[in-house]
């Protein structure tokens, strides 16, 4: 096959994808590339701003979470998943042990 020929079965072999695209909907890609805020949250608590100005190097704040308890995986603040801390390489990160279903997690945007 010459070098021509072969340039014309390529681009007749692009254009269903091309127009894929142009009709919008089968491919998505361009979703992919969108950032997106991932929250790890540890726990929480409530102060007094009395409290809060007391605090001092080496204060401990105690958090409504029990030790061992799964951590919060949040994406753009909404439940995800639950883990558990892992340190690799000295960071810390999150093994995933429980992912949120989607029809929970539709649930839970209303």
């Amino acid at each position: 096959m010459s070098e021509e020929a072969g340039k014309v079965v390529q681009q007749a072999e692009a254009a269903p994808q091309e127009a894929a695209k142009a009709q919008g909907g089968r491919d998505m890609d361009f979703l992919l590339d969108i950032p997106l805020e991932v929250t790890v949250e540890l726990g929480s608590t409530r102060m007094f701003i009395r409290d809060l100005l007391q605090l001092g190097q080496g204060s401990v704040i105690e958090l409504e979470k029990l030790a061992g308890e799964p951590m919060e995986v949040l994406v753009n603040n909404k439940l995800v998943a639950r883990g558990e801390v892992v340190v690799i390489n000295e960071k810390f990160g999150i093994r995933l042990t429980d992912i949120i279903s989607p029809t929970e997690r539709i649930r839970k945007l209303k």
